[in-house]
């Protein structure tokens, strides 16, 4: 793989949304931890504290404990504390291994911090097949993984997916203007 396309896959790897937030109902530090997860800032003190009170002093139901996990994780990968992030997806997968966002997150987590590109495609796997709510974002996150591995036909087409199951998402459509398609 040359400079050009490393450089862009690190570009990519930094653009993207950092994953999935899990919805938690009420009015709970869990439910502070979803929005803050959700609402895509960057992570404070404050959030991660929120979630972590959510974890160790609410009776959470096991969904409840999965979701804050995940959103929790989501919070650390933001902050760059990727291990931190990593070790929450991997405890969320523990307790419930078919919620699909753990698995995408982790895969992104992994993309961003630019190691392990095998399993990040494996996990990006899994969540399409678990029916992740943001599917685009696992083949974007896949077409970042495979660039990075050097399967640059299998990254243009995962570009084109993420671009066509969310036409509003730019980063997607960016990306595949790095590519030419050319007949053989």
């Amino acid at each position: 793989m040359t400079g050009k396309y490393l450089f862009a896959a690190a570009l990519a790897a930094m653009s993207a949304p950092a994953g999935g937030a899990v919805t938690v109902i009420g009015n709970t530090s869990a439910r502070l931890c979803y929005e803050a997860a959700e609402a895509r800032i960057s992570p404070a003190r404050d959030s991660i504290a929120t979630c972590d009170a959510a974890l160790y002093n609410e009776g959470l139901s096991r969904d409840d404990r999965v979701a804050t996990l995940v959103n929790r994780g989501i919070l650390r990968m933001r902050g760059g504390a990727f291990d931190p992030a990593i070790a929450d997806f991997d405890a969320a997968i523990a307790d419930d291994p078919k919620q699909a966002e753990a698995y995408l997150d982790k895969g992104m987590a992994l993309v961003r911090a630019g190691r392990d590109w095998e399993s990040a495609v494996a996990l990006f796997n899994t969540a399409l097949e678990m029916r992740t709510r943001k599917p685009a974002l696992a083949y974007y996150g896949r077409a970042v993984a495979q660039e990075s591995r050097g399967r640059i036909k299998d990254a243009y087409l995962d570009y084109r997916e993420a671009s066509r199951l969310d036409p509003k998402w730019r980063d997607p459509q960016v990306e595949l203007t790095r590519f030419s398609v050319r007949s053989q």
